[in-house]
């Protein structure tokens, strides 16, 4: 049995019963509301994932309220959207986050001097989506929209420790096992052949530093599930780059007590994946570098750690030999386990990500500076009802669709063309 603790609490699943979990989080919720956030492509309300979602959480007593920061190209995408999700029974906000209202409050952020439209994609959409949530709930578990697996565990078991206040947790995340049927096969790649190797690889040049201690004790540090109170919500910065899940994690570490922090066992987990890309600016290699680049300057920040470009020809060095060694231990474990493990295509994939240290320290060096989004108290000290607007324009906007003549949901529609990488909700973040 797995019983190992580390910097964080691990919360591990040894058979809890979920039921008397839901039981006591649904007493806790009537004093201490919760909220679910989902950011969304419009694209996503075709896929059957979605469709998943809402029905398991329609049946989710303890969440009393469910945020949906919407991406929609279209007045009649935002109407399609409404319709899906009214089967709901908690009340529903759907902030459709680029529409005409949502953006004429932002220009007038923008006007006051502080630019948010200069952002986009899903930092942005988790950005609103915190602050209107944080009106309505004590605590707000986000997760993306094309889960697979999703059942009511998984808002449970990320809500739980922040309601349970003996236990004073503050943030929550989700850690896993990407494991997909038919085939049996590991997924999960830029956390296994690229975080983790990283990570070891800059504890040998660097020590073992707090920070990187800090990274080394989540299990897949890489999960966009999490939950957190709406303070904490209230004061964080939100990283608007690939490297939103580890720039996240340098938030949270910034401005949480690691005894406030836990880590919450999913199960077997699944959901679409991303491709590799053809380049350090595309796909997983995408990510990559701005993990990278967000590790780095979060090291200089909170480690004084100065880096070099000699510690970058280092890093690739080492970190090619470490991601060689778990490429042979994954081998093991996969054939023990009967899992289809291709060895050949998991080492040349880590190739290509060894490929963007290089250019990825190069652009940290010659630019250390991040994208990210002020914390929600610097909003506020610009437009104090800045999150009573955004309510208000939701309701204004869903009101409208309820009030024209009924259209076809989503699931009524045609499936949408492919959406290629570039314009994926992560994607959009370059757009």
């Amino acid at each position: 049995m797995d019983y190992k603790q580390d910097l964080i609490t691990t919360i591990h699943d040894l058979g809890c019963n979920l039921d008397r979990l839901d039981d006591r989080l649904t007493e806790l919720s009537q004093s201490l509301p919760t909220a679910i956030l989902i950011p969304s492509l419009y694209e996503e309300l075709a896929r059957p994932a979605l469709a998943q979602i809402r029905d398991h959480l329609s049946r989710c007593r303890f969440v009393n309220t469910v945020v949906i920061s919407l991406y929609a190209d279209t007045e009649a995408q935002y109407r399609h959207a409404v319709e899906f999700f009214r089967p709901l029974p908690q009340p529903t906000y759907v902030l459709w986050e680029n529409g005409p209202r949502v953006t004429a409050i932002l220009g007038a952020l923008q006007e006051r001097g502080l630019d948010l439209m200069r952002h986009s994609g899903k930092g942005r959409a988790v950005w609103l989506g915190l602050g209107l949530a944080s009106l309505e709930a004590t605590a707000i578990a986000l997760h993306d929209a094309d889960i697979i697996t999703y059942d009511r565990a998984y808002p449970l078991k990320l809500l739980f420790p922040l309601l349970e206040r003996e236990f004073g947790i503050a943030f929550s995340k989700a850690y896993y096992t990407r494991l997909s049927d038919a085939p049996r096969r590991m997924h999960g790649r830029v956390t296994r052949l690229f975080v983790m190797p990283l990570i070891t690889s800059l504890m040998d040049l660097f020590g073992a530093r707090d920070y990187l201690r800090y990274l080394n004790a989540y299990r897949y540090p890489l999960s966009g599930e999490f939950a957190l109170t709406s303070d904490l919500a209230l004061n964080t910065r939100i990283p608007a780059n690939w490297g939103l899940e580890v720039g996240l994690l340098a938030e949270v570490y910034r401005n949480v007590a690691l005894k406030r922090i836990a880590q919450v066992d999913l199960g077997i987990f699944e959901h679409k994946h991303q491709g590799i890309g053809t380049s350090a600016n595309q796909g997983l290699q995408k990510m990559c570098r701005d993990i990278l680049q967000s590790v780095l300057r979060t090291l200089t920040e909170t480690e004084q750690v100065v880096v070099t470009r000699d510690h970058i020809r280092a890093l690739r060095v080492k970190f090619r030999r470490e991601a060689q060694n778990l490429t042979r231990q994954y081998f093991v474990d996969a054939r023990f386990n009967d899992i289809d493990y291709d060895r050949h295509q998991e080492e040349a994939t880590l190739e290509e990500f060894e490929q963007v240290i290089l250019q990825a320290g190069e652009q940290y060096l010659d630019d250390p500076t991040g994208a990210q989004i002020p914390d929600w108290t610097r909003a506020l000290a610009v437009m104090p009802d800045l999150r009573e607007q955004l309510r208000d324009a939701t309701v204004a906007d869903m009101a409208d669709v309820r009030e024209s003549p009924r259209v076809k949901p989503a699931t009524e529609l045609p499936p949408p063309p492919p959406v290629p990488i570039s314009t994926s909700l992560t994607g959009r973040l370059y757009g």
